[in-house]
């Protein structure tokens, strides 16, 4: 592989421009007028320009990057996270260009991405799932007999796409009937897919998931797991590894579980097993995102391994450098990942950073896509970039943490920085005791 053009923007773009760099790779980069200053577009080796700000007019366009990729001769597309990087039709019609997608094959892709296919080929895999709907939901009044079956609360969730924006908690009738038709609209305007279905929410649970890979020869490794349980509009907002939380069999369990899942779908490049661990850390499937996931940077952190290098070797055929019992854990990681938002309400803070200063201390890693004087957008997911602190244990990463973000000034837009000190100094965070409510929980408290 000689080039590869990026269909993604910000600081996955950066991110993936670094790796190709060390490879000796050309990149390509799209941009939309509203990212035309952005770094990533000065760090490739060429950029085009691919639309106007909305997504749907550019960073959607899929004949216009395969036109702009056919052009520039590509070897390969790498598609980053979200936006076209888990659409079928895309990877599809970039293979039968003769460019090489860079993730799983797009049957895999397919598999995945309904949910509701997605679960029950994980119960044909022997993988415990949460209890549900073993099909879509047709009607309120359907949804209401299975809601009284299983008991409240419930998550009402889209079958076509994962992410907080398809899913919403149910805590009685009253509330499933009013989330019904706004969740099948929601689907429907941003997966093309209205169906719903519905699983038993639950309590008291963290959100774990385990790093898989799996190359053309049929080797599958794992790479440890990740604890992302805290959580805004469930949407993830710190991520650590290893998880505080479980014990050292339900790691193994948790690991082999998802290295079972992968291979039952001869799953090949990068991917994510989502798990819901309950409080006696019984663990069942939640979803499979086939591709990169935001943050990989941690895993990369205990392993000392590039995952997007691991990525290409994979996709030019080549089988996956270790073998499960060469890849080791050591330390501690935790990401956090800044948004350009109002920390009490989360609410986007779009706007000019007139002043982005910190102190590059000793553990920290910054993968931005915003520097000083740029303009975070409001037609994006306002994340400026995620900061990754590496500790020898736990404790050395939340002290870093502390000093790093201390020494932050952000001016000219609101961002979540003082929510993550006030996490960092509470009792529960610090003592590794938290759940996927944590941030609705000790909200008050923490603010």
């Amino acid at each position: 592989m000689k080039k590869i053009l990026i269909a993604n923007r910000g600081e996955i773009a950066s991110r993936i421009i670094k790796t190709c760099n060390e490879m000796n790779i050309e990149t390509v980069a799209i941009y939309s007028d509203a990212d035309k200053d952005l770094p990533y577009v000065k760090q490739a080796t060429k950029a085009y320009r691919v639309g106007e700000p909305p997504v749907v007019k550019s960073y959607l366009q899929l004949d216009k990057i395969l036109e702009i990729a056919v052009d520039e001769k590509v070897d390969a597309i790498h598609p980053g996270y979200g936006f076209l990087s888990e659409n079928t039709a895309f990877a599809k019609a970039a293979n039968e260009k003769g460019i090489k997608f860079i993730g799983p094959r797009s049957d895999v892709i397919s598999l995945m991405g309904d949910k509701v296919i997605a679960r029950n080929t994980m119960i044909e895999a022997g993988v415990p799932v949460v209890p549900g709907s073993d099909q879509g939901v047709d009607s309120i009044e359907e949804a209401c007999e299975l809601a009284k079956d299983m008991g409240y609360p419930v998550m009402l969730k889209a079958s076509g796409g994962g992410g907080g924006i398809g899913m919403q908690r149910c805590d009685n009738e009253e509330a499933l009937i009013k989330a019904y038709q706004s969740t099948k609209g929601r689907a429907k305007a941003y997966f093309g897919n209205d169906e719903v279905f519905i699983e038993k929410f639950i309590s008291e649970a963290r959100h774990i998931e385990v790093q898989i890979f799996g190359d053309e020869s049929g080797n599958i490794v794992h790479l440890f797991e990740r604890d992302c349980s805290i959580q805004r509009r469930n949407q993830k907002v710190i991520e650590e590894t290893p998880s505080p939380f479980i014990s050292k069999k339900t790691r193994q369990d948790i690991c082999e579980t998802a290295v079972r899942a992968a291979k039952h779908v001869q799953y090949t490049n990068a991917g994510t097993i989502e798990f819901i661990v309950d409080e006696n850390e019984n663990f069942y499937f939640l979803e499979m995102n086939t591709r990169l996931q935001v943050e990989h940077p941690i895993t990369e952190m205990i392993t000392n391994l590039d995952l997007v290098k691991w990525q290409i070797l994979v996709s030019r055929g080549e089988n996956l450098p270790l073998s499960q019992v060469e890849i080791t854990g050591n330390g501690h990681a935790i990401e956090f990942r800044l948004y350009a938002e109002d920390p009490k309400t989360f609410m986007p803070s779009p706007g000019k950073l007139e002043v982005f200063t910190y102190n590059q201390n000793e553990g920290v890693r910054l993968d931005l896509g915003f520097e000083e004087k740029n303009v975070v957008s409001p037609f994006y997911d306002p994340m400026i970039g995620k900061v990754i602190i590496f500790g020898e244990d736990r404790e050395e990463a939340i002290k870093r943490s502390k000093a790093f973000f201390s020494s932050m000034k952000i001016e000219g837009i609101k961002s979540n920085v003082p929510l993550f000190l006030s996490i960092l100094s509470e009792e529960s965070f610090k003592e590794g005791k938290y759940t996927t409510a944590y941030l609705t929980k000790t909200l008050q408290n923490i603010h």
